[in-house]
Order: structure tokens, then C-alpha cells, then sequence
């Protein structure tokens, strides 16, 4: 089958999209309302795009009425964010939090989700997140005729759980099982990582 996307809306061409770029990394992003309350949202078009300097990529639609996801209005007003990488138990928790509720209407409290303080960071973390950017804004972007807000955010700090990590080679090695970090599937579907296995590089 061949499908040709320019006479499709863009529902029908975000729907295949969704189920053909899979699976996708799911960035849970914790930020500040403006009346301090925090905001906690999942994002799958998310992605790593440089390491100099450390940079992600965060793509943010519409509410269902057209206005700006609460993530948006604060990522452009404040810089700074924490990504988390939930882990499979926490499906229910982050489907829950992709809930549009009012601004200023804090999903962590919604949701009972513990937090804990980092040091030296405006934020506090998910407690129970073995993986956490600390992050700064770098710059936004709108494209697309919705429009769609692109931020990329630089890392300035990660939070890996001692758990996850085997350093034996004298070099930091994050046991993806051991993370075992939710996935996005298309339309209601999630999954984990399965089998990992490995294949050297051609030299």
C-alpha cells in the first residue's frame, strides 16, 4: 500500500504518522505555571537532536479548542523544565496526565505524584523516574500550519538512578532493562522493550 499524504487532513496524516514512527520515547515534562503551581505533561514527538550542545526536542500541538498546551505557554515564558523517562509501571500515571485540565490546575497533585528536591535546580523531580533531564530553553520555533510549537531545550544536568547503571567498564552504561522505559505506540497503545540484544559495529 502507498498513501499519498497531500490531500489528507492533518488528523488522517497525524494518525499514520503515530503508528508508523514507532516506537516513539515519551518525554514527561514537568514545568512551572505561572502561579507556581507545576504542570506535568507527556510528549512523544520527542527526541535527542545534539550533543554540542546537549539538545532536545520537544513538538507540541493544540488543546482540542485551539489554544496552547499549558507546557507551551510555560516553556515560552519560563526556561526552564525537567524531562522524566517513565518507566512501563507508571502507563496509567502518564496517560493519566495527558488529561486537559485547567491552567493552573496541577496534574501532579491530580494524580498524587511524588516529587523530590534536586539540588541547585529550580524544579523538584519525579521521585520515581530513573531517568530526568535538568533543562534550560534554547530556543522555540512554530511550523506547520496548526501551528506546531517546536522547543528545543539544552540539558544541563541528567539524574540517573545508581540502580540503572553498571559502570564495570569504567565508563557509565545505563541498563535499558532496568529502566525498562514506556514506549508510544499509535492511537491508545504503549509498549516495553522486549528482548534487547546486541550487534557490533562494522569497523
Amino acid at each position: 500500500m502507498n498513501i499519498e499524504l497531500s490531500g489528507m487532513s492533518s488528523t488522517a496524516v497525524y494518525h499514520l504518522m503515530t503508528q508508523t514512527v514507532i516506537p516513539r520515547p515519551i518525554a514527561w515534562v514537568l514545568s512551572t505555571n505561572d502561579d507556581s503551581s507545576l504542570n506535568l505533561a507527556p510528549f512523544s514527538y520527542f527526541n535527542a537532536v545534539c550533543s554540542d550542545p546537549p539538545l532536545c526536542m520537544l513538538s507540541m500541538g493544540k488543546k482540542p479548542d485551539g489554544s496552547s498546551k499549558d507546557t507551551v505557554t510555560n516553556l515560552v515564558e519560563d526556561a526552564f523544565c525537567v524531562i522524566h523517562i517513565a518507566h512501563v509501571q507508571q502507563s496509567d500515571l502518564v496517560t493519566a496526565t495527558a488529561a486537559t485540565l485547567n491552567y493552573a490546575e496541577s496534574e501532579v497533585e491530580a494524580n498524587q505524584i511524588k516529587l523530590i528536591k534536586h539540588e541547585n535546580w529550580p524544579l523538584k523531580r519525579i521521585a520515581d523516574c530513573p531517568i530526568a533531564y535538568l533543562c534550560k530553553v534554547h530556543s522555540t520555533q512554530q511550523m506547520g500550519k496548526a501551528p506546531q510549537q517546536i522547543v528545543f531545550v539544552e540539558i544541563i544536568e541528567i539524574y540517573i538512578d545508581d540502580k540503572v547503571i553498571d559502570q564495570s567498564n569504567n565508563r557509565i552504561q545505563v541498563d535499558a532493562l532496568k529502566v525498562n522505559p514506556l514506549a508510544r505506540l499509535g492511537a491508545s497503545q504503549y509498549a516495553s522493550l522486549g528482548e534487547v540484544f546486541t550487534r557490533s559495529r562494522p569497523k
